[in-house]
């Protein structure tokens, strides 16, 4: 099981956190919620989406190189990680001092991913490789959200366990909790 916190107690781990891994579910929040820990602590923003995952025209790189992208990443000493891709927990999680899990509901994902698209529907939004302009989703994507916590939340705890048993896991289930934990 993971070592889960509460969101008092997040606060304070936050404040000490040097590296900080944020998963969830997509139009969750997690971009956001990784931007506003990055600006507030000073730490460097990364985006699996956008750093590592992606290539302009939305082909996925190669995952042997994205492997050799987030092993450089995570090296570095300070930062915080938006994204759930599980291929890389194992390289990741060992390196974070806390993981944030955005965890709320599935309205919330999408009312979250409605306004992402609305707001930019045809531009490269914030978090996302160049190239790479938002789409209206198809009906995989939305599966992939209504799915979600059936399909990848017992995964993400086998990983947690498996690769970041230690590491302290604050689970965020709403947007009050969000602003709670920046406090």
């Amino acid at each position: 099981m993971p070592n889960y916190i509460s969101v008092a107690d997040g606060k304070a781990a936050l404040a000490s956190a040097r590296r900080i891994c944020v998963i969830g579910c997509s139009g969750g929040g997690k971009t956001t919620l990784s931007m506003k820990i990055s600006e507030k602590l000073g730490v460097e923003y990364m985006s699996f989406d956008r750093d590592v995952g992606w290539l302009a025209g939305w082909v996925m790189r190669d995952r042997a190189e994205q492997r050799k992208i987030v092993t450089g990443l995570v090296a570095r000493d300070r930062w915080v990680f938006d994204g759930s891709g599980k291929s890389s927990f194992d390289i990741r999680l060992p390196r974070a001092d806390l993981v944030i899990w955005v965890r709320v509901p599935r309205y919330l994902a999408f009312w979250g991913l409605a306004g992402r698209v609305i707001g930019n529907f045809g531009k490269v939004r914030v978090g996302m490789a160049e190239g790479c302009p938002e789409p209206i989703p198809d009906r995989e994507f939305l599966s992939y959200i209504w799915n979600f916590d059936r399909d990848h939340t017992p995964k993400f705890e086998t990983a947690i366990d498996q690769y970041g048993a230690g590491v302290p896991v604050v689970v965020l289930r709403s947007r009050t909790e969000m602003r709670d934990l920046l406090d």
